[in-house]
């Protein structure tokens, strides 16, 4: 076992893995920006360095000073936390060949996954199930239009190297196609350098619903059960819950199944979410993240598992602690994100906190970095906390879920705790009854863009 780790991350985040690998005995060592000097897991870990200036590229996202962090601190191993460096194969190289080991996936599986064609390709080989669509990139309008009239209309357009809902645009006919693809492309250019596009068959009214999967790099993998995560705002995710409300336990074993033995007959080690488009009972692959989820706590909650403490356990070559018989599902979960935006335009709102009070009592989680007096930088992602509830079914989570909210103070800035206040109130939420386009919808009726 290692005895020393460093987190290449910062925040809530960096945070769970401290407290992990506290548990295990493990000292950590805390990277952190010059705005983050004064941040809870620089506070928090058993050392600290400081990589650079307060744009992630000169610090989070700087490989060498991460690098030069280890060597300095001696840490044998890096956890990439989620975000930043997490899915960058690059780095995962590097580490690598700097004889330390790198607790996730390799940077074969991760540089796979992270390109979307590839990774549908694997995962057809697989005998993943797959959205209709373009074999590859899609080279041409002419193409594009082909594509479209033999999988049939609506389709939806995707940059190869997309994510977070940028480089993706939809045609639902024919005479929206050259819009479509011409505007797809010019975003993924801009936002990855790389234009090229593939094409999939557009799901009307799916949900979206992702199986957790986890390996030991040497053949045994397991899944973890779903989670439904259909209330997005333009892509992102914002209320996340374990076990999905419309899925039967003959699909979840059946499609946990499925992408247990996928990821085991390529050696995947670590932690992994295979991503799917529901509707009416058949699953549609989308992605997979190599990394932890910011969703993990939810899964957490109804299995009884420390999936951070698994993932140090795997990377330092010991077995999993867990069989697929041992994961029995205990209740219900949620979470909730809050971020630091103000309503109704979701815009950052960066700050000075002047109260922060986290809720309490049965099944009820907090994960954050905050505390009273902390500052929220500009320069990062507007996540502040997560909330997590567990009760003994879904009714009883919601309830514990409006309960925790009412509990929770965050004074000095806006947050999102609102908007699930309201959410709360509306029926559809509390019987399961939404798609992947609900929150949209309502946002658009209730709450003036």
């Amino acid at each position: 076992m290692f005895d020393k780790i460093l987190i290449a991350n910062r925040g809530e985040i960096a945070l769970r893995v401290i407290r992990a690998a506290r548990e295990m005995g493990i000292a950590t060592v805390a990277v952190h920006s010059t705005a983050d000097s004064d941040a809870m897991h620089v506070r928090m870990a058993d050392e600290s360095v400081c990589i650079g200036p307060a744009p992630s590229p000169q610090s989070y996202l700087s490989i060498p000073a991460i690098i030069s962090a280890c060597e300095i601190t001696g840490a044998q191993a890096i956890h990439p936390g989620y975000g930043f460096l997490s899915e960058n194969a690059d780095f995962v190289q590097i580490v690598e060949d700097h004889g330390i080991t790198f607790i996730g996936p390799t940077a074969e599986h991760i540089r796979i996954m992270g390109d979307k064609i590839t990774a549908k390709d694997t995962m057809k080989e697989l005998g993943v199930p797959c959205v209709p669509g373009s074999d590859g990139g899609v080279p041409d309008l002419a193409t594009a239009k082909r594509i479209g009239e033999e999988i049939g209309y609506p389709v939806i357009i995707k940059a190869t190297a997309g994510g977070g809902g940028r480089g993706m645009k939809v045609a639902q006919t024919a005479d929206e196609m050259e819009s479509a693809f011409m505007t797809a492309r010019a975003e993924g250019k801009a936002a990855f350098g790389n234009d090229e596009v593939y094409i999939e068959k557009y799901l009307t009214t799916p949900r979206h619903i992702e199986i957790q999967v986890f390996g030991d790099g040497k053949g045994n993998a397991v899944h973890l059960g779903e989670r439904d995560c259909s209330l997005q705002r333009r892509h992102q995710k914002v209320f996340e819950e374990a076990p999905g409300p419309c899925i039967t336990p003959e699909e979840r074993a059946r499609i946990g199944k499925i992408c247990a033995e996928a990821v085991a007959k390529i050696n995947y080690i670590g932690a992994g979410t295979i991503e799917f488009l529901y509707e009416n009972g058949e699953f549609y692959f989308i992605e997979m993240n190599t990394r932890l989820q910011v969703e993990h706590p939810v899964t957490e909650a109804i299995f009884g598992v420390d999936l951070v403490r698994e993932q140090i356990r795997v990377a330092a070559g010991e077995p999993m602690s867990f069989g697929q018989d041992d994961l029995k599902i205990n209740g219900h979960a949620i979470e909730v994100r809050i971020n630091a935006e103000k309503l109704p335009n979701f815009s950052p709102c960066p700050g000075k906190i002047t109260a922060y009070h986290a809720p309490g009592g049965l099944g009820v989680r907090m994960d954050s970095a905050l505390y009273d007096g902390y500052s929220i930088p500009p320069y990062y992602d507007s996540l502040i906390g997560k909330l997590i509830v567990h009760g003994r079914d879904r009714p009883e989570a919601l309830a514990r879920l409006n309960r925790a909210l009412g509990e929770l103070i965050v004074d000095g800035v806006d947050t999102t705790i609102p908007l699930f206040r309201a959410l709360l109130q509306e029926p559809d939420v509390h019987s399961g009854d939404y798609n992947i386009h609900w929150l949209e919808h309502w946002l658009a009726e209730n709450m003036s863009q």
